[in-house]
């Protein structure tokens, strides 16, 4: 089963507890140098979500949204599973609420997707076990996905009576109209392989032990080795385009890359190529003493 014992120990990073505020009641949050890892802490329901679980992840990813250290955010789940969507007792209680009651709670967990949708900078999910409802809807509003090839998704939402309703428009930038037409009306459970074929996952690793942990890490010394403001840039100009034809969005691509010319990191991204060195925004490690 994945491990939280990996190659991000031995990089020389010192690993700093907690950010944001300590003592929250369902969420982990542990930073390691320039990396930042949420954890959804309710093992004993498989990180089902409930209003609290919301408010702490909302919190947090607001909080590092404006942290300049931090540099990469990685989403994983305790226990057995990543994310098993709505829990029970939740549901149960908002059954009994009124529209109102049940609008306003709707809108709180839209707003946790939004935060990490528009979260400046780069997430990554780590799935494994199962992803199911609006736990699918996190691994769909990352910007990275990694799985185990154990893991299991569904947005099962229509065998309850109900939709996937908040997270659909995440779900449908990411996997298209056909294939969210074919999972939101069967809510039918797939695999990693069939999640990695219709683009809601980027990658699928073996369950061994270590390899999620693994892949994670690579993929982080990746993004941490790129400009963060040409990141957050890149984020927002997708949003920007995603709607518009070439034409449409020429002036904004123009715009965006003359800014980032223009920019200090920008400057030392194009000097550092030239003088074949690294760049100095991608040397986040703490001196060593």
């Amino acid at each position: 089963m994945v491990t939280r014992n990996s190659t991000r120990r031995q990089r020389g990073y010192n690993p700093v507890e907690t950010r944001p505020a300590p003592g929250w009641k369902h969420l982990i949050v542990e930073t390691t140098g320039p990396v930042c890892r949420l954890t959804l802490n309710r093992p004993e329901i498989h990180n089902a979500f409930n209003e609290t679980l919301i408010a702490e992840l909302t919190d947090a990813i607001g909080a590092l949204s404006r942290d300049e250290s931090v540099r990469v955010i990685v989403l994983e789940g305790a226990g057995k599973s990543f994310c098993a969507g709505a829990d029970l007792d939740w549901m149960r209680r908002m059954a009994s609420y009124s529209h109102e009651e049940n609008l306003e709670d709707a809108r709180a967990l839209q707003r946790m997707f939004a935060s990490i949708a528009h979260c400046p900078k780069p997430t990554i999910a780590a799935v494994h076990g199962a992803a199911i409802g609006g736990g699918a809807g996190l691994v769909a509003v990352c910007d990275i996905a990694i799985a185990t090839d154990s893991a299991v998704f569904a947005l099962s939402e229509v065998r309850l009576g109900l939709v996937p309703a908040v997270v659909g428009p995440y779900v449908l930038e990411k996997v298209g109209m056909g294939a969210a037409r074919a999972l939101f009306v069967s809510g039918e459970r797939f695999g990693a392989a069939e999640a990695l074929r219709i683009g809601l996952v980027q990658h699928v690793v073996s369950n061994a032990r270590g390899e999620l942990d693994a892949a994670v890490d690579a993929k982080v010394e990746l993004l941490v080795g790129a400009g963060p403001n040409a990141i957050a840039a890149a984020k927002q100009l997708l949003r920007d385009i995603a709607r518009l034809s070439a034409d449409e969005a020429a002036e904004i691509t123009a715009q965006c890359i003359a800014t980032l010319r223009a920019s200090d990191e920008g400057r030392e991204g194009i000097q550092a190529f030239l003088d074949k060195r690294p760049p100095a925004f991608g040397d986040t490690r703490p001196a060593q003493p």
